[in-house]
């Protein structure tokens, strides 16, 4: 006990006598104010003043107002909010040693000596110039008279720490950029907009989006919508391109599609470096084939509204680790920026990462695109290859011996009917029969099969729930059957998309190939669940549609007690045993506790709970949010909890339940899921394919070794093929959970950023990491 005093007592001191400063600059991005919420909240955390610099650059060169310090309710309720609430400005005075030399006397005044930026390449080069030149800018402070040598000593070295704002994701060294997954929702929210009424209609849309330098936005939207025709600047169309575009949009609306889409990046141009404008490719479509064509030019929506989950998450993690770089800077640590690599935050040299990305460009403007794409990381590089094998693939003509079916597993998931449909096409243009069976192993059994085409799943990308239909049933209540009808319909490999019980039937299956000789075919599981408890990957399909419709229901909460002081709300999240939903969700709304099976809680950690809230309505908040996960106890129910909190609370804040209930299965998938369910089922089926080649004999397929049924999943930042076999034996079966979780590592987060008393001991810190230039254009994520 008395240790961890002492911890506490360590993590309260570590900041002391340090000044850290934020500051926004350039364009906005939607979770910039989560970053300043976190560098601000895990400053103050830590002992360290901290200010706030209002309007960029151009408030720190004029001073001020600009620069105010803050306190814990300075950022309190701003984590929901688009754009900067502390503003962002071009300033060309910062461009000059004038302009720095102001900035510099600012900061010493307030005794700030450690800054993080929040903006693009162009903003973080612009504070490493000022961190190099800091030495030199207090000796003309001095030499002006304007401070003194003993000033100029106090505060000789300026540490920096940058944080990429920008939705073009156009920053080498990190897998995401803050801003670019909620840019591709107001993407996707257009599409499935303008995708309704062009259907109705019969019409082609030229849809516009942001990316003067990067196609990244473009590119994943079309593969996420399944876009007929992508522009981008990185992969310029090869010379004749208007005739095969307008060849590939005739054939699709021959065969009964109502609609085209086509996706351009407002910097794309042809082999020649000339632009390729949207109008011109609408004057083209109309003109060729007398299409009825709409333009769409998205602009300034895409970085306007509400940050998504994902967003929230990722600039709460990057600022509390910004924080932590600035505690362990020492003179000689260069300037570094937080970058996410995988599930983990990492450091980077910061000059490093803005080289590569200038070389981008630079291979660009000299016309080597093939090392562009490369350049941009192995995510890009792999979305295109995936975005071309699905739009332009055609039907095979020479048929496989193989036939596989499809089935769906468990509760809907969003993403199921992406995962299926790129599954479908993928198996179809391999050669292979393909078959999908409706309401899972039971359907299976009754023999609910059928024949698919590549047009039958046309329109799937979009839709939530599942298509096929499906049911919880396992394959042990009815083996004989479903072996019958593996035999009847020839069946080679099964692709199982579907949660926990779709990891459960498979291993089912592999458990009986020794009694059925028929059951030793492919088998691959696509894990789909919002719960996210399918071991063997680290995210599931569904799960971030479902983070993002239970933290949308909780911001809608918030908002409602806005006019009503000191309530309390306890907020009920499905899951089951898993408290991936509570945990996430609880980060991205900013809640003051969210309860979860994997990590314990007692009636003292309940009375800790319900005085930290007591406190917390003396200040000018008076408001709080409780998540809890439906499984998290077996005695302390979510109605326990409210009895608790009203008793408890009376006098002080009065208390409302709110489940949620299904809403978190319903919707359309987000892009992340959309995206995700693509991939998989592409390489899914891949895989299968290979496999069942590698397992064809004399005429027939035998597969019954460990490696031949497999679970496919996101680990850190690769796809994996895990035996459902060795997956057995890290399985909790009785709680339906991985026996390791990665995401337990986020509820100190969570905990830090409520302003309970955790000991900085439990704090993993990202590590600087250096990279050559090959090594940073390759470590891009999946």
């Amino acid at each position: 006990m008395a240790a961890a005093a002492l911890d506490l007592e360590m993590l309260r001191m570590a900041g002391a006598g340090m000044a850290l400063a934020v500051l926004t600059s350039g364009g906005d991005a939607q979770g910039m104010n989560a970053a300043v919420r976190a560098v601000t909240r895990m400053g103050i955390y830590v002992g360290a003043k901290v200010f706030l610099i209002y309007e960029g650059y151009e408030g720190l060169v004029e001073g001020g107002e600009n620069i105010k310090r803050a306190n814990w309710l300075s950022v309190s309720n701003i984590i929901q909010l688009g754009g900067t609430i502390i503003g962002s400005a071009r300033c060309k005075a910062f461009t000059t040693r004038e302009g720095r030399l102001l900035a510099a006397h600012n900061l010493v005044q307030h005794g700030i000596t450690n800054l993080c930026v929040i903006g693009g390449d162009g903003s973080l080069t612009g504070a490493n110039i000022f961190r190099t030149e800091w030495g030199g800018l207090l000796e003309e402070l001095v030499k002006d008279g304007k401070i003194t040598k003993e000033v100029a000593k106090k505060y000789c070295h300026l540490n920096i720490v940058g944080l990429v704002g920008s939705i073009d994701n156009d920053f080498c060294g990190t897998d995401m950029t803050i801003g670019t997954d909620s840019a591709l929702h107001r993407i996707m929210e257009v599409i499935d907009a303008i995708t309704t009424t062009a259907q109705s209609h019969q019409r082609t849309f030229v849809l516009e989006v942001m990316g003067r330098h990067c196609g990244y936005l473009a590119l994943v939207s079309a593969l996420a919508s399944g876009a007929d025709w992508l522009f981008i600047p990185e992969a310029p169309p090869e010379d004749g391109w208007e005739d095969f575009m307008c060849e590939r949009l005739g054939e699709t609306r021959s065969r009964g599609s109502r609609l085209n889409i086509i996706i351009i990046a407002e910097g794309a141009i042809d082999r020649n470096g000339k632009p390729i404008s949207s109008s011109y490719v609408k004057d083209l479509v109309v003109q060729r084939l007398g299409f009825d064509t709409r333009v769409t030019v998205l602009g300034h929506v895409q970085r306007g509204g509400t940050p998504s989950a994902f967003d929230r998450v990722l600039s709460s993690k990057m600022g509390m680790e910004a924080v932590m770089a600035l505690l362990e800077a020492t003179p000689d640590t260069p300037a570094c920026v937080v970058s996410l690599s995988g599930n983990q935050s990492v450091r980077l040299p910061l000059m490093e990462c803005v080289l590569v990305t200038k070389d981008v460009q630079k291979a660009m403007d000299e016309k080597r695109f093939e090392e562009a794409i490369q350049l941009r990381g192995r995510s890009f590089e792999n979305n295109w290859n995936i975005y071309k094998l699905l739009a332009h693939q055609k039907i095979a003509h020479e048929k496989t011996h193989f036939s596989l079916a499809i089935l769906n597993v468990g509760a809907p998931a969003a993403g199921m009917n992406a995962a299926v449909r790129s599954a479908v096409r993928i198996g179809i243009s391999q050669g292979h029969t393909v078959y999908v069976v409706n309401d899972g192993f039971e359907g299976l059994s009754k023999g609910q099969i059928r024949k698919v085409g590549w047009h039958d799943v046309a329109g799937w990308l979009g839709r939530g729930g599942s298509m096929l239909g499906t049911k919880r049933t396992l394959p042990k209540t009815s083996m004989e059957k479903i072996v019958e009808n593996v035999r009847k319909f020839n069946i080679h490999g099964l692709l199982v998309v579907g949660g926990f019980e779709a990891y459960e039937g498979v291993l089912q299956l592999v458990e009986a190939r020794g009694q059925y000789e028929e059951l030793c075919i492919v088998m691959c599981v696509i894990p789909a669940t919002i719960s996210n408890n399918v071991p063997g990957t680290d995210f599931s399909l569904g799960c971030d549609t479902a983070v993002n419709a239970a933290m949308e229901s909780c911001d809608r909460i918030k908002q409602s007690a806005s006019g009503t002081k000191r309530r309390v709300f306890i907020v009920e999240t499905m899951g089951g045993y898993c408290g991936y939903l509570s945990t996430v969700t609880g980060i991205a709304v900013g809640a003051d506790a969210a309860y979860v099976y994997e990590d314990p809680f007692t009636i003292h950690d309940l009375k800790a709970n319900v005085e930290h809230l007591t406190e917390k309505m003396k200040t000018d908040i008076q408001r709080g949010l409780v998540l809890r996960n439906e499984k998290c106890h077996e005695h302390y129910t979510t109605e326990f909890l409210y009895n608790l909190y009203s008793s408890e609370g009376r006098g002080i804040f009065d208390c409302r339940i709110n489940v949620l209930g299904h809403l978190q299965q319903g919707g359309a998938p987000t892009p992340f899921d959309r995206n995700y369910g693509t991939k998989l089922g592409v390489k899914a089926m891949l895989w299968m394919s290979e496999k069942l080649r590698e397992a064809y004999r004399k005429g027939r397929v035998f597969a019954n070794s460990a490696d031949s049924a497999c679970v496919i999943g996101l680990r850190k930042k690769t796809v994996a093929f895990s035996p459902v076999t060795e997956l057995k034996k890290v399985t909790d079966f009785e709680h339906r959970l991985p026996q390791e979780q990665w995401w337990l590592n986020l509820r100190l987060m969570l905990k830090m950023l409520a302003n309970y008393q955790i000991s900085l001991t439990e704090y993993i810190s990202g590590k600087m990491e250096h990279v050559t230039r090959r090594t940073l254009s390759v470590e891009k994520g999946f």
